[in-house]
């Protein structure tokens, strides 16, 4: 086992926010080695140049490899696995700049004794905020910001996603099943994912496993034009409801074309309060809509796991 930490991003298609992306882990200092390790997802544009020219710079040494599956699932488990021989492994994204002293305070954290760790993803705007974007909505886009003090976390009510984590690598050799869930994948822009949400709770779940929220820990999230806007987070729950649907939730006896009979009733529900609400120019109105998105994809997903059940697909 090597005795380093090692910070992990996978990418496609974003050469140009490699050099910078780079540039700033190289000022990161820790007490042990750090390595950086790229992920290339089958970039078409420069990528691999880009990485290649990198390589050279002085600095810490960067490493990458390119993953053939499509999608950010199998690209987050190639990275596990290139990383298993490793004390410690942090996950950051492409689109995100560390700010100083993230690694030393994951480093400290992971080896006070916390098996996972996570800390504050700051969204940066670099053009205008839309006015409709309340603090409300900033977690749909990865925004995590529980204070300035160090604590535990036991519950779901403070979760840690992808986009600032670190472990301490022994949990996943210990359980070997501990990887990103493929059924949560996403490729390329498509919106939704959910698979560190699953792996999230499968840490909650398993009572050996210690989380921690280190605000020491922390970046800056650039968050692209195109999901600036309201179909972005309609599309998201429309996603996250049929992945949930489909995937998670139990089947019920009382149906209609495979969905609860229920979730017809909430939507209409929903659907009369989000017009309700838009009539009014109440200011929740896309918070509404997003639940009737959440809830119409549930029923498709729903509809999807019952055409596999009929094709032997799935039980």
């Amino acid at each position: 086992m090597s005795t380093r930490i090692t910070l992990c991003f996978c990418t496609y298609n974003r050469a140009e926010n490699l050099p910078s992306l780079v540039a700033s882990i190289r000022e990161q200092q820790c007490e042990i080695p750090i390595r950086i390790l790229a992920i290339n997802n089958n970039s078409r544009d420069h990528t691999l140049a880009t990485l290649q020219a990198l390589q050279q710079l002085p600095g810490h040494p960067l490493d990458f490899v390119t993953e053939q599956e499509q999608g950010i699932v199998p690209a987050r488990n190639r990275a596990l696995e290139e990383c298993l021989n490793d004390e410690f492994m942090i996950f950051i994204d492409d689109d995100e700049i560390p700010l100083p002293g993230l690694i030393q305070s994951a480093y400290l954290a992971l080896k006070e004794g916390y098996h996972v760790v996570g800390g504050k993803v700051l969204i940066a705007f670099d053009n205008k905020r839309p006015a409709w974007l309340s603090d409300e909505l900033l977690p749909f886009l990865a925004a995590i910001d529980y204070g300035d003090q160090d604590f535990e976390i036991r519950n779901d009510q403070h979760p840690l996603w992808t986009a600032n984590i670190a472990y301490r690598m022994e949990i996943f050799r210990r359980y070997p099943e501990l990887r990103f869930n493929k059924n949560f994948n996403r490729v390329g822009n498509v919106v939704g994912g959910g698979e560190d949400g699953i792996m999230f709770r499968q840490f909650l779940e398993n009572e050996s496993i210690k989380l921690g929220y280190i605000p020491g820990m922390a970046v800056d999230h650039y968050v692209e034009e195109w999901r600036l806007r309201r179909l972005y987070f309609l599309n998201l729950h429309h996603r996250a409801g049929y992945r949930r649907g489909r995937f998670r939730e139990p089947m019920y006896e009382r149906r209609l074309f495979g969905a609860p009979k229920f979730l017809y009733r909430n939507l209409a529900t929903q659907t009369a309060t989000a017009t309700l609400h838009s009539l009014r120019q109440f200011s929740p109105a896309i918070r509404e809509w997003m639940t009737v998105s959440h809830t119409m994809g549930m029923i498709r997903g729903y509809r999807d796991r019952r055409h596999d059940k009929e094709k032997g697909q799935c039980a």
